[in-house]
C-alpha cells in the first residue's frame, strides 16, 4: 500500500513539473468548456453558467486554499498587490467566460474555437506593449497574418461584413473574451510571491464576487436558471475541470515556461474543439474556416521560429 502510495505521489511530482502536459490538459478542459456553453445555450442563461461555475469552483477549493490565503493574506492586501490581484480576478475569471458563454449564444463553437486561437499571438503583443519583450520582424509578420486570419473568421470570409460594421455579436464578444485573458497571462508573471492555492482562492472568489450584480439583473430582467439534470451535470463540469483542474494546470505551465510560450497551446483549442463540435453539435466546416485557421496557424509559427544566423557553421 505504502509503495502504491509513493508512486501515485511520484507520478503527481512529474506531472507537476512538465509544463507540456499540464497546458495541453488545460486547454483540452477548455475546449469541451466551449463545446458545453454552446450545447447548452438555450438552457443555461449565459451569467447563470459563469457565476455558478466560479461559485462552484470556490467552494471545491475553499478548504484546500483557506490556510494558505490566511498566512498570504498580509500580501495579497498591500496596496502594491491588490489592484493587480482584482485585475487578474476580473480579466481571468469573471470577464473572459460570461463574454465566452454570452457569445456562444450567437456565434458557432468553430468559430470561438478559431478566435481563441489568436490569444497566442495577443499575448505576446502585450509583452512587448507591457515589459518591452523583444518582438522580431517575424514575429511581427506573423501577428498580422494571425489578425488576418482572425479577421477573416469573423467576418465568415465577407468583405461586405466589415465594411458595413455587421460583425456577429457573439464573434466580437469572444474576441473581446480572448483579449482580456491575453493580458491575464501576461500580467501573470507579476502577480505577488503567494502559494498558488492563495492565488487561486483569490481570484476564484473575487471573480464570483464580481458576476453578482450582473447574474442578479440577468435573472430578474433576462432569464432565470431552471436546475435540469443536464444543466447540473454541466455545472459541475465546469466547476471542477476548466475551472479548477485548467487554472492550477495553466498558471503552473506559465510558471514554469513563461507566458509566451505557454499561451503557444492555445491553439490546440481549435484542433480539439472543432473535431468535437463537428462530431457532437453537427456543425459545418466553411472554407474561411479552414483559411482562417491556416493564417492563424501560419502566423503562430512564424512568432516560434528564429530565422539562422548568417555565417554560422554546424559544430
Amino acid at each position: 500500500m505504502a509503495g502504491q502510495e509513493k508512486a501515485v505521489e511520484s507520478l503527481l511530482t512529474r506531472l507537476y513539473r512538465s509544463p507540456y502536459l499540464l497546458l495541453t490538459a488545460a486547454v483540452f478542459f477548455w475546449a469541451v468548456n466551449s463545446v458545453l456553453g454552446r450545447y447548452m445555450r438555450l438552457d443555461i442563461p449565459p451569467v447563470a453558467l459563469a457565476f455558478w461555475r466560479w461559485a462552484g469552483a470556490a467552494l471545491l477549493i475553499a478548504g484546500f486554499a483557506w490556510p494558505h490565503m490566511k498566512r498570504d493574506w498580509p500580501v495579497m492586501r498591500d496596496r502594491r498587490h491588490l489592484p493587480l490581484l482584482l485585475l487578474l480576478a476580473l480579466t481571468g475569471v469573471a470577464m473572459f467566460n460570461t463574454l465566452l458563454y454570452s457569445g456562444l449564444h450567437s456565434t458557432t463553437a468553430i468559430n470561438a474555437f478559431l478566435i481563441q486561437s489568436l490569444m497566442p499571438v495577443l499575448i505576446i503583443l502585450f509583452s512587448f506593449l507591457l515589459f518591452r519583450d523583444r518582438v522580431t520582424g517575424r514575429q511581427a509578420l506573423g501577428v498580422v497574418l494571425s489578425l488576418a486570419g482572425a479577421v477573416l473568421v469573423i467576418a465568415r470570409g465577407d468583405a461586405g461584413v466589415l465594411r458595413s460594421l455587421g460583425l456577429n455579436r457573439g464573434d466580437l464578444l469572444i474576441l473581446v473574451a480572448v483579449i482580456g485573458y491575453a493580458l491575464y497571462s501576461t500580467l501573470l508573471r507579476r502577480r505577488p510571491q503567494i502559494h498558488p492555492l492563495s492565488f487561486i482562492g483569490f481570484t476564484f472568489i473575487g471573480g464570483t464576487l464580481m458576476l453578482v450584480p450582473l447574474y442578479l439583473w440577468e435573472t430578474l430582467a433576462v432569464k432565470r436558471l431552471v436546475l435540469t439534470l443536464p444543466a447540473l451535470l454541466t455545472i459541475v463540469y465546469v466547476a471542477v475541470f476548466p475551472s479548477v483542474v485548467s487554472y492550477f494546470c495553466y498558471n503552473r505551465g506559465v510558471e514554469l515556461i513563461g507566458a509566451n510560450r505557454a499561451g503557444l497551446f492555445m491553439h490546440l483549442i481549435p484542433v480539439f474543439g472543432t473535431g468535437m463540435a463537428l462530431v457532437f453539435l453537427g456543425e459545418r466546416f466553411f472554407w474561411f474556416h479552414g483559411l482562417g485557421a491556416l493564417m492563424i496557424i501560419g502566423g503562430i509559427f512564424l512568432t516560434l521560429s528564429r530565422p539562422r544566423r548568417a555565417g554560422r557553421r554546424p559544430g
